[in-house]
């Protein structure tokens, strides 16, 4: 029986711990001391506190049931989760991870035509660089620097 969806190969499926195994668990993969944890822990717990006399002797039964509840419910939302990024369609993907990216020394360019100092002007194709000019400007029309900020000048 293979699972399209399940992150587990069929073949290591036999390999996995009976607690995951029980549970039909697909998304979540817990290991063999963790599996240890939430069953046989539970059942720790529930005893102690039953001889505490805090709770009742039914503990011992809810408590690794309320646990296994719980791990079959996290196994469910992750399952809706990963279903609903798999819908998403590539394109957004994409522009998701644009935005996420931080962009450094990156302009985008308008397609008008306009004027840079010095008399260079930029065509209407985005791809072309504005070049310095061949003789270099005079002082007052010096290109400011923008990474740097010399206020004494």
């Amino acid at each position: 029986m293979t699972r399209t969806w399940s992150t587990v190969p069929a073949d290591e499926e036999r390999y996995r711990p009976l607690y995951a195994r029980v549970l039909g668990l697909r998304f979540v993969n817990p290991g063999g001391v963790l599996c240890f944890l939430f069953f046989e822990g539970a059942v720790a717990l529930a005893v102690l506190l039953a001889l505490a006399e805090l709770v009742t002797w039914w503990a011992v039964l809810v408590l690794p049931a309320a646990v296994a509840a719980m791990v079959k419910l996290n196994d469910m939302v992750a399952e809706m989760v990963i279903r609903t990024a798999a819908q998403v369609p590539e394109q957004e993907r994409d522009r998701f991870r644009r935005q996420m990216e931080p962009v450094v020394g990156r302009a985008s360019v308008p397609s008008t035509a306009r004027a840079l100092p010095g008399g260079v002007a930029l065509a209407g194709d985005p791809t072309m660089r504005a070049t310095r000019p061949a003789e270099p400007p005079s002082e007052t029309e010096r290109w400011p620097d923008p990474t740097r900020h010399d206020p004494y000048r």
